[in-house]
């Protein structure tokens, strides 16, 4: 007869092994139990660095225990898919590569700008995953998991030897750095545990927390999402981003992966063998210019299936102002003009201050021109805000 913990270390091999041939490079199994960063975790809650996400709040006592995830759970199969696709160059000219250079170059966080959505990819092969253990362990009950539900992700990623936490707050791995998404397939039956990732190899390096424009990092390992730019052309929807954050958004339309470029660890990180996740040109290379001009049903046509769909047209639009604002480029005049018009406000107040930094004198006269007609306050002090700025900077020709 074959002793049961025999038998439940040969079920859990032959997990890790199917993971792993299915396209998770990362593997490890951590036991159920309460996170070990929990009272961090309610400290960032009261310290309000959560911003407008008041779901993290409203679900504070399900992260106590993954048994609010999945009851009775006993173990968490920790994954990890690597999403670093090689760069244009690495690659030799790309075969759909057919885009023209962006007039207004503008930047997209590299998790989203792949052929599908990775929680699509991911809970596909959780699915597959999860068929696997069935056949392994009869009678269990499991859930898969993707960034959705109420779980510290990266406390039991750590716990199952995956990696260490960086000073960005990332999880980081010593091969694949912090490119690849966390998943977990919760189990409610024991499976063997891996060793717990006890060092940290980031030592006194603090490239990541330097380099970021917004100064979202107060301390090390510590992230305000009221100044993050992920946060800020991600989930900051119905406003505008604070005044005094837009220089430092640059070129970002859609996330940020600033202190993951700047993190020594990033720099030979594995690059993906995920077809999904190569990237689209309109995304790998987007225009700012082409941004602006999208309606609403031009943008359900041609972003509302990536990710783009998250922010949605407004929150795109907005942060595509910002960057040709940035760019003080005279080519994004005519099309900031025309959103002076556009039925949302937030819009046209980003537009406005797009064209006071650019500040030509085409774009102050299409200041004044909708300062004349405009009955919003909001607004109003955009564009009162955005002459002043405009002839400060001595408007060119």
């Amino acid at each position: 007869m074959l002793d049961p913990a025999d038998s439940r270390s040969a079920a859990t091999d032959a997990i890790r092994d199917q993971a792993r041939r299915i396209g998770f490079e990362l593997v490890g199994i951590a036991p159920a139990g309460r996170p070990e960063t929990l009272e961090h975790f309610g400290d960032w809650l009261d310290a309000g660095f959560d911003a407008n996400m008041s779901y993290l709040a409203r679900r504070r006592d399900a992260y106590q225990h993954p048994d609010n995830v999945l009851g009775n759970s006993a173990s968490l199969i920790m994954l990890g898919m690597n999403y670093r696709a090689e760069t244009e160059a690495a690659m030799g000219p790309s075969s759909h590569s057919t885009q023209a250079t962006p007039t207004i170059p503008a930047r997209i966080a590299r998790y989203a700008t792949g052929t599908l959505d990775y929680h699509d990819v991911i809970r596909e092969r959780l699915a597959e995953l999860a068929d696997f253990v069935h056949q392994q362990l009869p009678g269990c009950r499991t859930r898969g998991i993707v960034d959705t539900a109420p779980l510290l992700e990266r406390d039991f990623a750590r716990l199952a030897g995956l990696g260490w936490f960086g000073k960005n707050t990332m999880l980081l791995n010593r091969k694949h750095g912090s490119w690849f998404f966390l998943a977990a397939l919760l189990v409610d039956h024991t499976l063997e545990p891996d060793t717990p990732q006890q060092t940290d190899h980031c030592g006194t390096c603090t490239a990541c927390l330097d380099a970021c424009p917004t100064q979202a990092f107060p301390e090390p390992y510590v992230l305000d999402a009221h100044r993050c730019i992920s946060y800020l052309t991600i989930e900051l929807r119905n406003e505008t981003i604070p005044t005094e954050l837009r220089s430092g958004i640059g070129d970002w339309v859609f996330g940020c992966d600033i202190c993951q470029e700047v993190c020594p660890w990033n720099r030979d990180a594995m690059p993906t063998t995920e077809p999904s996740f190569a990237p689209l040109d309109q995304l790998a290379a987007p225009d700012a210019l082409h941004l602006l001009s999208l309606d609403q049903s031009q943008f359900d046509q041609t972003l509302g299936q990536t990710p783009l769909e998250r922010p949605g047209r407004q929150g795109v639009v907005r942060n595509a102002a910002i960057v040709a604002g940035n760019s003080k480029r005279q080519q994004a005049v005519a099309p900031l003009s025309k959103l002076l018009d556009d039925r949302d406000p937030i819009v046209r107040s980003t537009a406005a201050w797009a064209l006071g930094q650019i500040g030509t004198s085409a774009a102050l006269a299409a200041l004044r021109q909708r300062q004349k007609v405009e009955n919003m306050e909001e607004v109003e002090l955009e564009i009162d805000a955005a002459i002043e700025a405009a002839l400060a900077g001595r408007p060119r020709q």
